[in-house]
């Protein structure tokens, strides 16, 4: 049977120098890059006190997205970014660990879906990638791998999180890679590896795309010791007092609305001045701060190469999260491939979000939890698994100065991780397919960014859609519906309240009839089953 990867690979050189139906004769490289994990206020751009100079700079010299969306949840926003569909048309309803026997939640990259390199290689680009995977199940298959799914070169991992000193299922291309240095540490390597791809592919005629897929800063806290000293003593005011200033600075930009009113402390949560174990609380957010931090600096040298190879003018450069900030909590009990029993050295690995225990080093395996959580998705509610703003809410920020030239703006048009495969389709003149390597393709549910990048605004979406864990939400225009399994429906005005604090539901009864019969219909069309019956069904056997 003809792979997929044998099926691009049997169209011809000579058809790859041709540009596509409608292309321009310079079209543009595209930079994809994607922060895991990291809420919507932690950029200094977008509010936080955390030091991101270049992607500030992205922000300073083109455009920020205030109302973009993504999934919830690092898988299905992976598959739903490379595909331009809703997760579950991907196959990925859910996470890659936990299949289930529905076509939404096979917990495997469909192959009724194609990929932003699937795409834009038969239209002639050099299709590139260095970072998380996490579409597929680790297996002794690679049928979905990078390399099978249209990337030219790859590096990174195929799992979904991996310790930042010997991250597991390293990989290059097609084969398991060694650590290169004796300092390893993966956001470093995943930035300098996109370096290389790129100075590579910039001295070649053909444009290119690369997808720089970060792990930072999800768990565990893990940094450097010299970039956690950067941020010794910052936290020790408290979340409180950061998520007042953080608003603040917010509403001074524009990002928010003064109006929203700011949600309250999680009530799981105690008053910084009440709250114990102070020392290891700011310890937790000092390496948190540390990862995007490091990751900012990776992201400058992304930057740098762009530069250093004259094609800056007409090279896009996106930014954005996976998901709300995560406010998961490690247990000494939990276990995994992706959790180490011992260092590099040997050393015992301490699992677990114990205050005894100080984080940042390769003998610790933590996660900076709830309260802080809280702090990055200020001034929203809840976090990544849910569907308030909270979980779903992504900063997104794009550079293109040929095009973009109204430089440090803000947008409050909606948007998608949807409409990046669109996006990329469309401005490199590729041809989104009916059929591929004997598949029927699922329609393009995204939209081309191209009119906010020219003009400012756009005809957006009719609605968009979210399920995740039977969180459900839909948005049309101003209005948001929106429920937190296995409660009921809640509607909030997005315009006076982006914020979710005052349910308008009662007060509207025929709009939410109207709204939940809408996303009945897409839940319908988008492989989307009740999560009561996707809990009680049976694993099948996750291998293709």
């Amino acid at each position: 049977m003809t792979t997929r990867r044998d099926f691009l690979s049997s169209i011809t050189a000579a058809a790859l120098a041709q540009p596509a139906h409608g292309a321009t004769a310079r079209r543009p490289n595209i930079v994809l890059i994607l922060a895991d994990d990291m809420g919507f206020s932690d950029l200094g751009c977008y509010g936080g006190e955390i030091r991101t100079p270049n992607i500030d700079s992205l922000a300073a010299n083109g455009v920020r997205f205030t109302q973009f969306y993504n999934t919830a949840r690092c898988c299905p926003t992976r598959a739903s970014l490379l595909t331009g569909l809703y997760p579950h048309q991907a196959g990925i309803g859910h996470m890659v660990d936990n299949p289930k026997p529905f076509p939404g939640y096979r917990g495997d990259l469909s192959r009724s879906a194609v990929t932003i390199a699937e795409v834009l290689k038969p239209a002639g680009y050099q299709t590139l990638m260095s970072g998380k995977w996490h579409v597929t199940p680790v297996t002794d298959s690679k049928h979905n791998w990078p390399r099978q799914r249209g990337f030219d070169r790859y590096y990174g991992i195929i799992h979904g999180a991996a310790d930042y000193f010997n991250p597991v299922t390293l990989t290059r291309d097609n084969e398991k890679a060694a650590l290169d240095k004796p300092d390893y540490y993966f956001t470093d390597a995943i930035a300098d590896n996109a370096v290389t791809f790129i100075t590579d592919a910039a001295a070649k005629p053909a444009p290119y795309f690369l997808y720089a897929a970060f792990t930072a800063p999800h768990w565990p806290l893990h940094a450097p010791e010299a970039d956690i000293a950067r941020y010794r003593g910052r936290y020790k005011e408290g979340w409180d007092v950061l998520r007042e200033e953080r608003h603040k600075r917010q509403i001074a930009m524009g990002i928010v609305k003064g109006n929203w009113p700011m949600t309250l402390r999680d009530p799981d949560v105690p008053a910084w001045n009440d709250a114990p174990d102070k020392e290891w609380q700011q310890r937790r957010m000092e390496v948190y701060a540390a990862q995007v931090d490091r990751l900012d600096q990776g992201v400058g040298r992304i930057l740098e190469a762009i530069r250093r190879s004259g094609q800056e003018e007409n090279t896009l450069v996106v930014f954005l999260a996976d998901n709300g900030g995560c406010a998961e909590e490690i247990e000494q009990k939990w276990r995994g491939r992706h959790i180490p029993a011992v260092t590099l050295a040997g050393l015992p690995v301490k699992i677990g979000n114990n205050p005894q225990v100080m984080p940042g080093s390769e003998e610790t395996y933590q996660s900076y939890g709830v309260p802080w959580a809280n702090v990055s998705n200020t001034p929203f509610r809840l976090y990544k698994h849910w569907v308030h703003e909270g979980g779903i809410a992504t900063p997104m920020i794009a550079r293109w100065p040929a095009v973009i030239r109204k430089k440090n703006s803000l947008t409050h048009e909606p948007g998608h991780l949807l409409d990046i495969m669109a996006t990329c389709a469309d401005l490199g003149g590729a041809h989104y397919p009916e059929t591929f390597a004997g598949e029927r393709i699922t329609p393009l549910e995204g939209k081309s960014l191209r009119p906010v990048f020219e003009t400012g605004r756009r005809k957006g979406h009719e609605a968009i859609y979210w399920e995740h864990e039977g969180n459900r939400a839909i948005r049309q225009g101003r209005w948001k519906l929106v429920s937190r399994h296995p409660g009921k429906w809640e509607l909030y005005d997005l315009e006076a309240d982006r914020t979710e604090m005052h349910d308008l539901a009662a007060s509207y009864p025929d709009r939410v009839a109207r709204m939940s019969s809408l996303y009945d219909k897409w839940a319908a069309r988008a492989q989307v089953e009740p999560w009561d019956k996707v809990v009680a069904a049976p694993r099948p056997d996750a291998r293709p």
